[in-house]
This record gives C-alpha cells, sequence and structure tokens, in this order.
C-alpha cells in the first residue's frame, strides 16, 4: 500500500501535534514527579529509618522531639491539617497554663482550658480532681514516667520561664502561649523534624515487609503522595482523621462524644444572674430516660451562673463523668444544686428563724444570714422561685415558708435542656481502647511499631487540663520507645 503523501503544512501541523503531545507527557510526568518528590527531599538521607507522625498537636510535636533526641538519625515528618499546637495557642485563653505543680502531690487534673472564657479561666481555679473518668490504668505509674514535674522542667531547660500561680497552675512568665509554641516548633527546626501543614493522611496499609504504606493528600492544589514508614505515631487528637487510620489499622472505636460541656438551663430568670460565682455546692444530675440503675452523679465545687445556664468546675465535672448518659439522653435532665452543703436543712431552719426574729422589720430581699455566703441578686431569685414578695418585713414570713426556703437552699432543681449554646465543649471522650495500647510504651498491641498518643486515645479527665498532660506524658512514652527502636533499627 502506498503512502499518502500529506500537504507541507499539513506535515507542519501532525509534526506540532505530536511535539505537544511529547511535551505534554513530560509536563505530566514532572509534574507528578514533583509530587512524589517533595517529600522525598525534605526527608534527606532515605536509608535511614522514617518515623511519620500524623498530628502537630502537643502529643505529636513532643513525641518527635524526644524520638529526634534519642535517635539523631532518624527521619521524622509530621503530617497536620492545619495549624500545629492550635489548642496550645488557645489554651489558658492564650497564655497556656502548661500544667499543674501540684499534679503529683494533690492528685489534681491538670487545669488546660481549651478556649475557655476568661471567667471560666479564673474561675478554674483549684480544681482537685481525680484520674480520667474510667481509666485506672493510667494511675500512678504512667504520670511516674514524665509528669507535671518533668513537663516543667523540659521547657525550662529549653528555654521557657515558668511561674506558678497560687492554685499550682504553670504559665509562661511571658503570659503568651506563643513562648510554648515558638520553643516546641523552634526545637523541632533546630533537630531537624520536619512539619508538614495543610495535609492529611487518607489511608494506611502494611506492606509485606511490615512497614506503613501512607496515602498523603493535599487537597487545595490536588496533591498526593504515597510514603513508606518505619514507625507511625498517630496523635491527631479528636479530629476523626486518626479514628479512621485507626480502624483501618484493625483498631476499633469507643464513640466519640463530647466531654466537659456547660449546661443549658430552662430559666430565663438565670440571665439577670448571669456572672454570680457559688464559691462551694453539691450538685447531683439525675437523667429522665435512663434506667433505674444509672450512676449517681454528684459533684462538690465552685459553680458559676451564666446567661445561658450552669458553669463552672461542679458543673464541668458533671458533664464529664456524665458524658456518655448525657448524650445517650440528649442532654436533657435535671441537676439539683445544695447551695449549703456544709449545713444540714434542719439547722438551715433554725438559722433562717434566729434571723426572722432579729431582723424581724427588715425587707425580706435587704437581708438575709450571712452565713449562707450569698449575693443579694441571688437571694431575691431565690424569693422570687418561692413566690415571695421582697418587700416584705420578716415578721411576716410564715414557717411554712421558711422551711421552702431551707428546702430550696438545700434542693434547688434545674431543668437541663442542652449543653452550652457555644458548642465550647473542651474534651472529646471517646477514641481508641487503651485495652489495645500497652501503656508502658504506647504502642499497638496489634501492629508493631504503631503508636497513639493524646486524645485519639479514649481518655478524658474531668477537667480540660488532664488532655494536655496526657500529651505530653503519651507523647514522651511514644517517643521515648520509638527513639530507642530506631536507635538499634535494622531496615
Amino acid at each position: 500500500m502506498k503512502g499518502v503523501r500529506l500537504p507541507r503544512s499539513s506535515l507542519i501541523g501532525v509534526s506540532l501535534a505530536v511535539l505537544l503531545v511529547r511535551t505534554s507527557r513530560r509536563l505530566d510526568f514532572a509534574r507528578r514527579g514533583r509530587r512524589f518528590c517533595s517529600t522525598g527531599r525534605c526527608l534527606g538521607n532515605r536509608s535511614e529509618p522514617l518515623l511519620l507522625v500524623a498530628g502537630g498537636g502537643a502529643a505529636g510535636i513532643y513525641a518527635s522531639l524526644r524520638a529526634k533526641e534519642l535517635a539523631p538519625h532518624l527521619n521524622v515528618l509530621v503530617i497536620e491539617k492545619g495549624k500545629p499546637l492550635s489548642k496550645v495557642r488557645i489554651s489558658g485563653g492564650g497564655r497556656c497554663n502548661v500544667t499543674n505543680g501540684n499534679f503529683l502531690e494533690k492528685m489534681v487534673q491538670i487545669c488546660f482550658w481549651h478556649s475557655l472564657k476568661i471567667y471560666e479561666i479564673i474561675f478554674s481555679l483549684g480544681l482537685a480532681g481525680n484520674y480520667p473518668r474510667g481509666n485506672k490504668e493510667l494511675q500512678g505509674a504512667y504520670f511516674n514516667i514524665h509528669g507535671p514535674q518533668d513537663t516543667m522542667s523540659w521547657f525550662s531547660n529549653h528555654g521557657v520561664d515558668l511561674k506558678i500561680e497560687e492554685d499550682g497552675r504553670v504559665f509562661p512568665v511571658s503570659n503568651n502561649s506563643s513562648s510554648i509554641v515558638d520553643c516546641l516548633l523552634g526545637e523541632a527546626k533546630k533537630m531537624g523534624v520536619q512539619l508538614q501543614i495543610g495535609k492529611v493522611i487518607s489511608n494506611v496499609s502494611i506492606s509485606y515487609k511490615g512497614k506503613f504504606n501512607l496515602r498523603i493528600e493535599k487537597r487545595t492544589i490536588d496533591l498526593v503522595e504515597d510514603i513508606e514508614a518505619d514507625f507511625l505515631l498517630v496523635a491527631t487528637g479528636s479530629c476523626q482523621q486518626g479514628y479512621k487510620l485507626a480502624v483501618q489499622l484493625g483498631h476499633s472505636i469507643v464513640q466519640p462524644m463530647p466531654s466537659i460541656f456547660t449546661f443549658k438551663i430552662e430559666d430565663n430568670k438565670l440571665q439577670s444572674l448571669s456572672g454570680i460565682t457559688l464559691p462551694k455546692v453539691k450538685a447531683k444530675l439525675k437523667l429522665e430516660n435512663i434506667c433505674k440503675n444509672q450512676p449517681e452523679y454528684t459533684q462538690v465545687g465552685p459553680m458559676l451562673i451564666t446567661h445561658w445556664g450552669l458553669s463552672g468546675p461542679v458543673i464541668l465535672r458533671l458533664s464529664a463523668w456524665g458524658a456518655r448518659d448525657l448524650f445517650l439522653n440528649e442532654y436533657k435532665g435535671f441537676v439539683y444544686i445544695d447551695f449549703i452543703p456544709e449545713i444540714n436543712v434542719e439547722d438551715l431552719k433554725l438559722i433562717l428563724s434566729q434571723h426572722r426574729e432579729h431582723m424581724a422589720k427588715q425587707k425580706l430581699s435587704n437581708s438575709f444570714p450571712s452565713k449562707f455566703g450569698l449575693v443579694k441578686r441571688f437571694w431575691g431569685y431565690l424569693l422570687d422561685r418561692e413566690g415571695l414578695d421582697g418587700d416584705e418585713p420578716w415578721a411576716s414570713l410564715a414557717n411554712k415558708s421558711l422551711n421552702s426556703i431551707a428546702l430550696l437552699l438545700k434542693q434547688c432543681s434545674f431543668k437541663v435542656i442542652g449543653k452550652g449554646q457555644f458548642k465550647e465543649e473542651f474534651v472529646t471522650s471517646g477514641g481508641v481502647p487503651l485495652s489495645e495500647i500497652t501503656l508502658s510504651n504506647m504502642e499497638s498491641r496489634i501492629w508493631k511499631n504503631l503508636f497513639f498518643a493524646g486524645e485519639v486515645l479514649n481518655v478524658d479527665g474531668i477537667t480540660g487540663g488532664f488532655n494536655f498532660q496526657n500529651a505530653w506524658t503519651g507523647g514522651y512514652i511514644a517517643g521515648t520507645s520509638i527513639g530507642e527502636l530506631a536507635s538499634t533499627y535494622l531496615l
């Protein structure tokens, strides 16, 4: 078959078309090559083992530094979808409550607040507490490995001057969270820890060599990278990404739900009492649709009245202990407040009776027993709830009304209709069960060289701050384990 001679103009056109196709292919190959070499360049010598850290929060960064300290040759890459150390930046109202110096002595929770308003930060003073709810495994030895004193020493040794306030909380002298953030990121840069932001790990699997095959995406520019890591640390906090990775690697997840939040109360009159603090009350939570064998949720401590309901340490503790039942009950129920827990009801009646006798001519609204420690606005609220006229003299107060006031002081009910209206919950309950982790090294019981640290685990305390120290401690333990393994790791 004879060839067909094309016009010269057509030959030129075909040549240009072929050239364009070839060029396009080269550009596409180069573009795809850049996708997968950008991470490789930042990792330096890939003949050395690689630790990939999912999550650039407190636990992830702290673990990276510890691992790099023990194994300087270890390549460390941290993948963070948002801003690194974002919770550290806003903790303590931007001051960053590093830890609590009294933790070991008093077994108090760490007062780390994830976005509390200033009055709630102030009201967090002196939060006596217990170990994290339902996590007896963390008692004792866990925090002995790296507790608050160790955390304080670490930051002090790395150039951050700290101060201990009267309640035991520890802040940088600068009163600025950037001191902590800059310290951690500065050390990461100095030690060669690579941090890539705006990316997520979308998929993970185990290779035939027992290593981790990870797909990393940066969706803003449609970038996809595949990386093989020798060690994987999941420290993603309460982000769904971390739960997804855990499930892909065979772990189970305790259903995540909010923990530590304020109560929205059905009582418009509370708006006029916003800002009132009650130094010590006893609060009991009762839920409407929970079976009769529901645990009794009772806490004692300071309470704060807000324009939408109730807050303060005693309420936050109740929300933590009852988080799962509250969730199942759609955050509906009743909280009963004993405003004067140190005085029994009969003694209260006697005190009121004596006050009536001595202040017979005084108006009910203008006078009340000083032993109660109440403020005038709140006393007026109680009188209004009992339907009493504050302008009436004490002498006119009938015994029945006097007894009713005493009972109201000991068991005042408030209807809970939801969580605080600003979605300000500070901690998420749920995550990878501790039973699937070896706490002595934070390694998975399912896969070798897989580690977890921080809030991705099913750990939550009765204050948001517990999670902060848990991040330092878990991160340190995981980083130590990885660093020791990497120092003798054979490829």
